[in-house]
């Protein structure tokens, strides 16, 4: 009887390492997929709207090319216009965009956009600075 009251607490403490260890290795692939699926192939955007004006055509020219080391390249027809750094944050919804030295449109991705949307294709998301509300939708070609 005194070792199974004194096994109890090991137990608890056991299972309560799983879950936690489990929760991380959940994180971790949930990561990895997300990396995969923005590395895997350039994307381009479809729909870029500032207080409801669209102007998506300042884009036409431009595909996007995200990489692993949380680096992106803003291509425009063909060429590498300006690298930035992005970053995802799953559990928030989040996705951020720096583009250092950037002018417009490329200007008007910086900062941090929460996902409204997405698949392993598309993504949609606002930003809103100020009292600017920014939307986009990215698609994966």
């Amino acid at each position: 009887m005194e070792i199974q009251i004194a096994m109890k607490p090991l137990l608890i403490i056991l299972s309560l390492i799983c879950l936690v260890g489990c929760k991380k290795i959940i994180e971790k692939k949930a990561e990895n997929a997300i990396m995969k699926a923005m590395t895997d192939g350039q994307w381009v955007i479809t729909s870029f709207t500032s207080n409801g004006s669209d102007i998506t055509s300042t884009f036409s020219a431009y595909k996007f090319q995200y990489f692993s080391n949380y680096t992106v390249d803003a291509i425009k027809n063909g060429t590498v216009e300006n690298t930035g750094n992005w970053d995802g944050d799953a559990s928030a919804m989040n996705i951020s965009a720096s583009f250092p030295n950037a002018t417009n449109p490329i200007l008007l991705l910086n900062g941090t956009w929460h996902v409204t949307d997405n698949s392993w294709t598309y993504v949609k998301a606002t930003m809103t600075i100020g009292s600017e509300t920014r939307t986009l939708r990215l698609d994966k070609q």
